[in-house]
């Protein structure tokens, strides 16, 4: 049995990337993911890295962009309003293809709201959050382990496509405490041609994010979506848990889905056959197997921390084949079993 080493999420984010190679972090203080800053600020100097707390969020983001430019394994940080800041360069990061990792330990909103977690931040992240048509990969854990693994893995795959990548938590499992197993350093990075890192010995590289007329950015548009396609084919993550008889299946990502394992097994015990789907990529959101699962199951039963945001991607994939219903807590409010279980039994009739 391996040795398992007690952990908060936003620690196990910063370790995790420690071990995936990430040398460079730019942040800003925001409840609730300010320990990733903290944690960075005394291990960086331990692996020769480099912490540095900007003078605001864009400029964090912004040196993001530099050191990613240059080649390097760099992220960013913040919680809700602080990446609503950095939304442009986050932009112009995926039109430049520019592989990084963002991190938002989300809360409640909208606006500066309250420092609880929450879950609002869904449509940002998956939706583009700022403007044009582009795509970022956005992972989403619900335990501290996952929080290190999607972490090295989020680097892994952003380097792999050149697209930035966001770890999607929030302040509840960002603040929680879990045992889990330290993952190995990476032992070798990927080499990266395209960096703007010296040029003595050969052709110099250049790097280009605006695109002045339509014979130029078409292109271009193109060729990302032709990426983002191929993401889609290739990298969605999902789990199901109980769904092979279930009639009910419900349905949450990150601190949501916990508490549908609460009402699934209580449920179980109950006589009810529920299931559970939990989305790990919320894009490439797993439109494809709820589809599949549509054609078995009686409804779906989304369960979130916000007003109502993944529950129109279900929808949309399910496309009518079922009933979708939805139950929601916002303003940092989390969703309660009870209330879950109660929505369960009147979806079967009990």
């Amino acid at each position: 049995m391996s040795e398992k080493t007690l952990m908060k999420g936003n620690e196990a984010i910063a370790e995790g990337a420690i071990m995936a190679g990430c040398r460079y972090y730019f942040g800003y203080p925001i409840t609730p993911q300010s320990e990733i800053s903290e944690y960075f600020a005394w291990r960086m100097p331990e692996v020769d890295g480099v912490f540095l707390q900007a003078e605001s969020e864009l400029a964090a983001v912004n040196m993001v962009y530099g050191a990613s430019a240059a080649g390097a394994r760099a992220m960013t940080s913040s919680s809700g309003p602080g990446i609503s800041l950095k939304l442009e360069t986050i932009g112009t990061l995926a039109a430049g293809e520019f592989p990084c990792l963002i991190v938002n330990v989300s809360r409640g909103g909208p606006g500066v709201g309250c420092i609880q977690g929450a879950q609002g931040d869904y449509f940002q992240a998956v939706k583009g959050g700022g403007h044009g048509d582009y795509r970022i990969m956005v992972y989403a854990p619900s335990t501290v382990q996952e929080m290190m693994d999607l972490t090295i893995r989020g680097f892994e795959k952003s380097d792999q496509y050149r697209i930035p990548v966001m770890i999607l938590s929030d302040g509840n499992t960002g603040q929680m405490m879990e045992p889990i197993e330290v993952r190995q350093p990476v032992s070798k990075l990927p080499e990266k041609p395209w960096a703007v890192d010296g040029c003595e010995g050969r052709k110099t590289n250049q790097m280009y994010t605006l695109y002045t007329h339509p014979t130029i950015c078409e292109p271009h548009n193109l060729k990302l979506q032709a990426k983002y396609k191929e993401i889609e084919e290739k990298e969605v993550m999902w789990e199901e848990v109980n769904t092979e008889d279930a009639d009910i299946v419900l349905v949450g990502f990150g601190i949501s889905a916990r508490i549908a394992v609460t009402v699934m097994t209580r449920a179980r015990v109950q006589g009810l056959k529920v299931g559970l789907f939990r989305p790990i990529t919320l894009w490439p959101f797993p439109t494809k197997q709820l589809s599949d699962l549509a054609k078995k199951v009686k409804g779906f039963l989304v369960v979130e921390q916000n007003a109502g945001q993944m529950v129109e991607d279900v929808r949309l994939a399910v496309d009518g084949a079922v009933p979708v219903n939805f139950h929601g807590r916002m303003g940092g409010a989390l969703p309660d079993p009870e209330e879950v279980l109660a929505i369960v039994k009147d979806m079967a009739g009990k």
